[in-house]
């Protein structure tokens, strides 16, 4: 996965996508450099585009909670903070 941002970043900033720059990020940045990860990321990039690449993912539509969960899950947090208000202070805190 490490390799997959390692040529999105090459990309993003205008370098050129081949196993040796991708190397040199993933080492730049720390990680572990998986030399056969990086040979099939850079085979599999041959002939394509990662903007079409980018375009297309950003079209998978994204699941969303049911509405009735969420509003559930809402009501269930303003009961609890309403229950937390009406707990009176004890200790150092009655002071106040």
């Amino acid at each position: 996965m490490e390799s997959i941002y390692a040529a999105l970043l090459l990309h993003k900033v205008g370098g050129k996508i081949t196993e040796t720059n991708v190397e040199k990020v993933l080492t730049a940045a720390g990680a572990k450099v998986d030399k056969t990860e990086i040979s099939k990321l850079i085979a599999g990039l041959k002939g394509t585009k990662i903007e079409d690449i980018i375009k297309s993912v950003g079209t998978i539509p994204v699941a969303a909670a049911p509405a009735g969960e969420a509003k559930e899950a809402k009501k269930e947090k303003k009961e609890k903070e309403e229950e937390e208000e009406e707990e009176e202070p004890t200790g150092i805190g009655s002071l106040f």
